[in-house]
C-alpha cells in the first residue's frame, strides 16, 4: 500500500502541519470545531516518535536497499521513546547493517541491546518473540566465531536453535556452524551429525548450499 509508506514517511510534518491548522481554527472558531485535527496531529506525531517507520525499512532490507534502509533508521532520532518490540527490531536492523559494514563490534553491541530488550518483556507475543530471539543469538553466535570465541558462538547457536528459528535457511546455517565448532573441537561424530541436519534441511541459499558442498568433499574422511 503506497499511500500507507507516503502517510508513514511523513507523518512527522503531516502532523505539524494539522497542529497548526488546528491551532488556528481553535483560535478563530473554538476547540471543538478543531478537536479532529488536533486528534489527528496528536495520533501522527506520537505515532512517529513511538512506533517509528519500521515498515519502510523492512520493505528496503527486503528489496536489499542498505542505503534506503540507513537512511530511513536514520530518520529515528529518538529510539528510546519507541515501544520495546519495535525497539528491539530498531537495534536489529541496525545490528545488521553494521554487520553489512563489518562493523562488528557496532553489531554486537546493538545486537546484544535488541537481546535484552526481548528478555525485558518486550511484548511479542509466543513463537514470534523466540524466533526473533533465535535469529538474534544465531548472529550473535557467527559474530563470535569471526572473533575465535568458539566457545561463547557454541552457547548461543545452541540457544538459538533452543528458541527456535524463522526458517530452514538459518536452521541450516545453525547447524553447519554447530558443525564446524564440533570438528574445530575434534568431535567428530556430533560434527557430522549436525552436518547432516544441515544438509537435510536443503537450503537453498546459495551461501549456505556452497558451503554444504564444501564441506561433504572432506567430511566423510573423517573419523567417529
Amino acid at each position: 500500500m503506497k499511500w500507507l509508506n507516503v502517510v508513514i514517511k511523513y507523518r512527522l510534518w503531516i502532523g505539524i502541519v494539522l497542529l497548526a491548522i488546528a491551532i488556528f481554527t481553535n483560535i478563530q472558531a473554538g476547540f471543538w470545531p478543531s478537536f479532529v485535527l488536533y486528534l489527528a496531529a496528536v495520533v501522527l506525531i506520537a505515532g512517529h516518535f513511538v512506533f517509528g517507520p519500521m515498515r519502510l525499512i523492512q520493505e528496503c532490507m527486503e528489496t536489499g536497499d542498505m542505503e534506503g534502509a540507513k537512511k530511513v533508521l536514520a530518520s529515528i532520532w529518538f529510539p528510546s521513546l519507541l515501544i520495546k518490540p519495535i525497539r528491539s527490531v530498531y537495534y536489529t536492523v541496525k545490528g545488521n547493517l553494521d554487520m553489512v559494514d563489518q562493523n562488528f563490534d557496532g553489531a554486537e553491541k546493538n545486537l546484544k541491546k535488541s537481546q535484552e530488550l526481548m528478555g525485558d518483556g518486550s511484548g511479542l507475543m509466543g513463537g514470534q518473540m523466540k524466533q526473533a530471539e533465535g535469529a538474534n543469538k544465531l548472529q550473535l553466535g557467527m559474530l563470535a566465531m569471526q572473533k575465535g570465541d568458539m566457545r561463547q558462538a557454541e552457547t548461543y547457536i545452541r540457544g538459538a536453535i533452543r528458541s527456535g528459528l524463522p526458517d530452514k535457511e538459518n536452521e541450516a546455517a545453525a547447524y553447519l556452524q554447530l558443525s564446524s565448532i564440533m570438528i574445530n573441537k575434534r568431535e567428530f561424530r556430533a560434527g557430522k551429525e549436525y552436518f547432516r541436519k544441515a544438509k537435510g534441511l536443503k537450503p537453498t541459499t546459495p551461501q549456505i548450499a556452497d558451503q554444504i558442498k564444501q564441506m561433504e568433499k572432506y567430511i566423510t574422511r573423517m573419523p567417529g
